[in-house]
This record gives structure tokens, C-alpha cells and sequence, in this order.
């Protein structure tokens, strides 16, 4: 099982289906050739644009060497207008003014490939939850009637069911959150980003808990030691017994103030046999370490 922040997002509505047709461009080449070296069963890819119909998935599918029969493009909250003038600065039909942050409906979403089934019957989307209905929900200042519409994952909170096997269902937890930065005096980024790690503390606590097997994955965008967020939702995560810590390590170096992070994560369930972990190389031209865990659920 893999993760991987590809930031293949492109600045318009279909530009990544046109570069994956077209295959002329070199990051996308880079991609394909890390997919594949991969070679893992099941990889969630996020910073993948979304489109209804999974074009641009299927496109990047068709390109690798070994093709995954399952497929799913995972629909965001980016790009999503709110309607609102999000970040106070007069105008409201801006890339920061959406439910998401997003120059497009769509704008940098998640999909998972798999070599085994998706169950689509019995998985969820979390991603309607309001932001004010979190319990303990830190919302900053919002404007009046914001809060009725603010939802809380900025791109997505997923929990997708893969059919072992034996017939069990192991359940991909995903989610891509808002970096702690590019923020006002409000904090609002930095707040959600807490928040949105928070929001599967609480699931876990809740009657609605995914039972065993299943495994939290995706881009917290906060690291336990280091950088601008608040470490505490991502701290309480990874000392959670319910939960295996099983590949520490930076995720990511931002170079200048920040340097290496880790904001990427595989958390597999306690229950879960690991049998190998790491860290693969970083593709040329991209940013971010695609991380694998070797699992027997």
C-alpha cells in the first residue's frame, strides 16, 4: 500500500487531461514511471486534479505499464465556491474564498488505484461535514452565515472499503489537509489544518467508527516537531493505540525556513501485520517522498 502528494494539479478544468493525452509532459512522465516502480497494490494519490467522469485518472492508468483494474477519483471540496469572502479581502469569488482552496471545482482531489476491488456500497464520504459541527471545532472569525456552509475538509475525508481476499473489507482512510501557512491574522488555515486531523480522533470515538481493518493514510500537512501548525491533533494520532506509527521520517524538504517536515502518513490499524516500510525516492521534478507500507490485514 502507497501515498503519494503527486502536485500534478494544473491551473484550469481539464489541463491535466489534455497533458495526459497529449504525453508531452515531463512531470506526468515522472509519475508513471514512479507508479509503476512502486508496484504497489493499492496507492492513493492526492494533488490530482478531479473530473465526474475520471478521465484524467483513467488517462494516468491507461499510461502505466501494468494498468489497475479498480479505480476511483474521489471528488473534493476544492474549488468549490462558498459564496462568502473567505479571506477578507473584498472579494469573494476567489481560489481562497471556496470550500476548498481551488482555482477550479476540482483543483488538486485524491483517487485511489487498486489491484483488489472497491466495495463502493459500504464506503463514505466524510466530506460534507461542517467545520462548526466537529466537536471542539477551533473555527476562526467567519462571515455572517459562513459557518452554515464552511465545510471542514478542505479537499476531502474519505473512507474508501477494499475487498480482501477472504471477503473482509479493509478501509482506506484518506484525506488532504490545508497547509498551516498562507494565512491572515485570523489563523483560519492553520486552525482547519489542526482540525481536519482532529476530524478522525473523533470518528474513531464515534458509533460510526470503521471497524478493523483499516488504514489512515493521506497528507496531514503538519509534522509532530517542527514547522507552523498546531502539532496536537497529529501528535494524539500517532500515539493512538489503536493506530501503528511505522514510518517515521521527513516526507518532504521545503528547503528555506521550513527544511524537511513530515506531513505524510500510513497508519495502519493495530490489528494489522507490518511486514516492510519506506520511503521511496522522490520523482524528478516533483516534491513530495511517495511512502509505502507492507501490510498483511
Amino acid at each position: 500500500m502507497a501515498f503519494w502528494n503527486t502536485n500534478l494539479n494544473r491551473a484550469g478544468p481539464g489541463l491535466l487531461l489534455r497533458d495526459l493525452v497529449q504525453a508531452k509532459s515531463a512531470d506526468l512522465a515522472h509519475a508513471v514511471a514512479a507508479i509503476d516502480a512502486m508496484n504497489a497494490d493499492v496507492i492513493v494519490l492526492s494533488g490530482f486534479d478531479y473530473d465526474a467522469g475520471g478521465l484524467a485518472l483513467s488517462a494516468l492508468n491507461a499510461a502505466l505499464a501494468y494498468p489497475y483494474p479498480h479505480s476511483a477519483a474521489l471528488r473534493p471540496n476544492t474549488g468549490i465556491p462558498s459564496g462568502f469572502d473567505l479571506d477578507g479581502n473584498g472579494r469573494s469569488n476567489e481560489a481562497r474564498d471556496a470550500i476548498g482552496y481551488g482555482r477550479f471545482p476540482g483543483e488538486g482531489g485524491m483517487a485511489v488505484l487498486s489491484r483488489l476491488p472497491l466495495d463502493t456500497a459500504q464506503s463514505v464520504d466524510h466530506s460534507d461535514v461542517l467545520w462548526r459541527d466537529l466537536p471542539g471545532a477551533d473555527l476562526p472569525p467567519l462571515p455572517q452565515g459562513a459557518a452554515e456552509v464552511l465545510r471542514l475538509s478542505t479537499t476531502g475525508h474519505h473512507e474508501t472499503a477494499v475487498e480482501l481476499p477472504d471477503g473482509r473489507r479493509l478501509r482506506l482512510l484518506t484525506w488532504h489537509a490545508t497547509p498551516p501557512a498562507f494565512d491572515g491574522p485570523d489563523r483560519r488555515n492553520a486552525k482547519r489544518n489542526h482540525d481536519e486531523s482532529a476530524f478522525w480522533l473523533h470518528l474513531l470515538n464515534s458509533p460510526q467508527a470503521p471497524q478493523e481493518p483499516f488504514v489512515l493514510l493521506g497528507q496531514a500537512n503538519a509534522d509532530p516537531e517542527k514547522g507552523n501548525g498546531d502539532p496536537a491533533a497529529i501528535r494524539a494520532l500517532l500515539a493512538d493505540a489503536r493506530l501503528q506509527d511505522v514510518l517515521p521520517g521527513d516526507t518532504v524538504d521545503y528547503g528555506g525556513t521550513l527544511g524537511p517536515l513530515r506531513v505524510s502518513y500510513i497508519l495502519p490499524s493495530a490489528g494489522i501485520t507490518v511486514t516492510g516500510a519506506g520511503h521511496a525516492p522522490v520523482p524528478t521534478g516533483a516534491r513530495h517522498h511517495p511512502i509505502w507500507v507492507e501490510i498483511t490485514p
